[in-house]
């Protein structure tokens, strides 16, 4: 029988697992989780009642990751089985995560309240009143968007008196976030002057969960929250509930 050298069979190992477990899914409880500031890796161990296998999410796939990976959380990762030749150790190579119960976006949504709601975001004391009979409104919309064509029509029947201006926003893809932002920074730029508005609101229709769901960026949040003039958001439909609501 050839006898093999250490080297030799780490490197028989590593091409046999490497090749059989190219593609795996694991599921299993997140422990010793270590992310590293400087490299964006992110190092753990995926458990069951009775087994242990490392594992790690190089920063390219973190920075896709959806949700905050947290210790103790249940999930399932998908990614190929790496070895290391010279410590003979093998760990999952992660290139997605998933939650187990919910999805990454409810769970990032999820994630994203619980900490806008501890910087008190959502406490009733930090709201500025609604005003009840508004002279001048900032509609951050899409010009050509039947969500400002129905504002219009609305406003001209119930209160009349009031007058709408529209800030040209980018709604929708790529920008929209940014677009908006900067939108409602423009729109509080009027506050205490002779042309302040009186309420901003941030509008569009209704669409797909994915093109809504850049209202639920931290960003926009941040800017309603500290913009000095009454804002509200009317985003979708009625059964749509998104953060900037």
């Amino acid at each position: 029988m050839h006898v093999l050298s250490v080297s030799e069979i780490n490197a028989q190992i590593k091409a046999l697992l490497e090749a059989t477990f190219l593609q795996v899914r694991v599921q299993g409880e997140v422990s010793n989780l270590t992310i590293h500031k400087v490299s964006g890796h992110a190092y753990f161990s995926l458990k069951d009642s009775q087994s242990v296998i490392k594992c790690v999410l190089f920063k390219g796939n973190a920075n896709r990751l959806k949700f905050a990976l947290k210790e103790g959380q249940e999930v399932v990762v998908f990614g190929g089985i790496s070895v290391y030749v010279p410590r003979g150790d093998y760990q999952i190579n992660c290139f997605e995560i998933e939650p187990k119960e919910i999805g990454s976006l409810t769970l990032a949504l999820e994630q994203l309240k619980e900490k806008l709601r501890l910087k008190g975001y959502f406490d009733e004391a930090n709201k500025l009143p609604k005003p009840h009979f508004p002279k001048r409104v900032a509609v951050i919309t899409s010009q050509n968007s039947a969500a400002w064509a129905d504002m219009q029509k609305i406003a001209s029947k119930r209160w009349p008196m009031c007058e709408l201006v529209c800030i040209n926003t980018l709604m929708q893809g790529e920008g929209c976030v940014q677009s908006v932002v900067e939108s409602i920074a423009y729109a509080d730029s009027f506050h205490d002057t002779k042309n302040a508005f009186d309420a901003i609101v941030v509008a569009r229709g209704g669409g797909s969960m994915e093109d809504l769901y850049s209202f639920n960026d931290e960003k926009i949040a941040d800017a309603l929250h500290l913009a000095k003039t009454f804002s509200m958001s009317a985003i979708g439909h009625e059964s749509d509930f998104l953060l900037s609501d």
